[in-house]
């Protein structure tokens, strides 16, 4: 068996992922979705490969590879809604469980369109399945995840165009730097929205107890 999916994976580097390369602005979906669904890719590499060859059509790929993206993560997330409350049930009790889904379900948006726009190491399929496990509405989980990917891959090329292939290794140096900061950003919005709403009557002061 071990054996069958090296096989699987030598084919893949050297014959598939080579071809879809070479088709261009449909490759970067092509790539994208197989990247979300199944076999990791380094897509921020692709991108950047792309763009420097073909800057005056960068929005297209970018474009393109945020579709994929969006679409590739529907199998993570399918596997999260079949199967992942009893996953994760198996590591937190029910009450825990109902606090996380209570967390999610009020910035489920900002939860995947976050994530997504983030370079790694950002565990997204993470993310993607717990969207999936909080029964995440499809619609809004495929415009979260290509609106955060369009983000990211928006500002890599214009970086890329102004300077170079490199602009790649930038953004992974500084990765831990732009999560901590966009994260801080993200939670000092949910603080904001939260006290709002409270003030408001919107949300009770103890969501949880009957």
């Amino acid at each position: 068996m071990k054996h069958f999916f090296q096989t699987i994976w030598s084919k893949w580097k050297l014959v598939i992922l080579p071809v879809l390369i070479k088709w261009g602005i449909p490759g970067a979906g092509a790539v994208a979705v197989m990247d979300s669904s199944t076999i990791p890719v380094p897509m921020d590499a692709l991108i950047a490969v792309w763009v420097w060859k073909d800057q005056s059509h960068f929005w297209a790929y970018c474009l393109m590879a945020a579709i994929g993206s969006a679409i590739g993560g529907l199998l993570p997330y399918a596997l999260g809604r079949a199967g992942g409350e009893l996953f994760i049930l198996k590591r937190v009790n029910r009450e825990r469980y109902e606090r996380m889904k209570l967390r999610f379900e009020k910035q489920e948006f900002l939860a995947m369109a976050i994530p997504s726009a983030l370079p790694p190491p950002t565990p997204w399929k993470a993310f993607v399945f717990a969207a999936g496990v909080f029964e995440m509405r499809v619609a809004p989980f495929m415009l979260a995840v290509f609106t955060g990917r369009l983000v990211r891959w928006l500002i890599l090329s214009l970086l890329v165009i102004k300077l170079g292939p490199g602009a790649v290794g930038v953004v992974q140096h500084h990765a831990l730097t732009v999560l901590l900061v966009v994260g801080g950003i993200a939670l000092i919005g949910f603080a904001i929205w939260w006290r709002r709403k409270r003030k408001t009557g919107e949300i009770p002061d103890h969501p949880l107890s009957s």
